[in-house]
């Protein structure tokens, strides 16, 4: 036999090989597939996206805890859905406040297969992102993002624990005319789809009071110099100045004000209801007032348990949305039990029947996906703390 021939055979032995190799595989992989339709454990991911990095990744970090302390209670817990033992996974994203990257996130998990998403933060990424989930008919739960337009765009797959800036822009306004007795008001917002739209509530609400604006002026959400706005909204001598934004603003603001000594009070959402914006602002913090959307952390069925475990498995506290979030997952989870599958396409109708009473309170939908008796709290920091002011809203007490 020469060269070539011996050649020859080896490699038609090595095809022939290869082939009875494969023929003997594909078996073990029908094993292992009728092994978890038998009952095996069957991994489920779970989606969160929240700004992690830049100026509020305090927050977002704060969300993706919320979940991920969701996550490992589900899994302790050992939830079967359709008669399978499911382990859930997170499968965690950072768009960093910015509603390009936050599309662009909404679709890798869209191709990684999530069964739902929780998120996002911001309303300005919620929005744009939430057309990508609606396509692909994954239900999305966000804990945080306050915009009315969210629910307003007719998608089945829009959810929100958390009271929007109608109810939010509403109770605000009317605290400034009818508590604070505010009879010129000045706004400033971030012309963020959050900030600008909670401004939008409160000018409606302060106007329908009798209450006027002084001067309407905007920023961006990444300054931090407020000088030349501020100077000019001095000359107008509001009783209130209103800030539609984030913690990482309205903290050099509440300095600046200080600085230039304007002696109305400075009021904003729940976008800097936060430690860390008193932490930022020190002691320009004090007697500022700010809103959150639910009701007192004391008045939470489920946040002291809630508050030890956070505390003990990631060494901080509480910023804003971590309880929220973490009923977001729960919500998902609860809503694929009834349903007794983890396809969205099965689950997804479930969601909207929810009767759920989470960390936060009861949580139940209306036709749009809005949560029902949405409450607002108004706080006011004395002594370096928020303290609860009033609450608006929310289940009957």
């Amino acid at each position: 036999m020469n060269k070539f021939a011996r050649l020859s055979l080896f490699a038609a032995a090595a095809i022939a090989l290869t082939a009875c190799g494969n023929k003997e595989e594909q078996p073990a992989a029908d094993a292992s597939a009728a092994a978890a339709d038998a009952g095996g454990e069957v991994v489920v991911k779970i989606g969160q996206v929240s700004p992690m990095t830049g100026p509020i990744a305090h927050l977002g970090k704060d969300n993706e805890f919320g979940a991920r302390l969701a996550i490992e209670d589900l899994n302790a817990e050992g939830v079967e859905i359709g008669g399978k033992k499911v382990k859930f996974e997170l499968v965690s994203e950072d768009d960093q406040a910015d509603p390009k990257i936050g599309t662009q996130v909404a679709q890798r998990l869209v191709d990684a297969q999530v069964v739902g998403v929780v998120g996002h933060l911001n309303s300005g990424t919620t929005i744009p992102a939430s057309k990508i989930y609606s396509d692909a008919g994954i239900p999305q739960i966000s804990p945080s993002a306050t915009n009315p337009d969210y629910t307003k765009q007719g998608y089945k797959t829009t959810f929100r624990v958390i009271a929007n800036d109608v109810q939010q822009g509403k109770a605000l306004g009317e605290f400034a005319v009818d508590n604070l007795k505010a009879k010129k008001v000045a706004i400033i917002d971030d012309r963020t789809a959050y900030g600008q739209g909670l401004a939008d509530e409160f000018e409606k609400a302060v106007k329908a009071k009798g209450g006027a604006i002084s001067k309407r002026e905007f920023t961006t959400n990444t300054a931090t110099d407020f000088n030349a706005i501020l100077t000019s909204i001095k000359s107008t001598q509001p009783d209130v100045i209103f800030y539609g934004g984030m913690d990482a603003q309205a903290a050099p603001l509440a300095k600046q004000m200080q600085r230039l000594g304007i002696k109305a009070k400075l009021m904003g959402g729940d976008g800097w209801q936060t430690p860390e914006f008193i932490k930022l602002a020190g002691e320009a913090s004090e007697g500022q007032y700010s809103s959150s959307c639910g009701v007192p952390r004391d008045k939470m069925p489920g946040f002291a348990a809630f508050n030890d475990k956070f505390k003990a498995k990631f060494n901080t506290d509480v910023q804003i949305y971590a309880p929220y979030e973490y009923d977001a997952v729960k919500v998902l989870v609860d809503s694929m039990k009834r349903a007794g599958s983890t396809d969205p396409k099965v689950y997804l109708p479930e969601v909207g029947k929810t009767k759920l009473t989470g960390v936060t309170g009861e949580i139940s939908f209306d036709e749009k996906g809005d949560i029902k008796n949405g409450a607002v709290t108004v706080y006011q920091v004395k002594g370096g703390k928020w303290e609860v002011v009033s609450t608006v809203g929310g289940p009957a007490q």
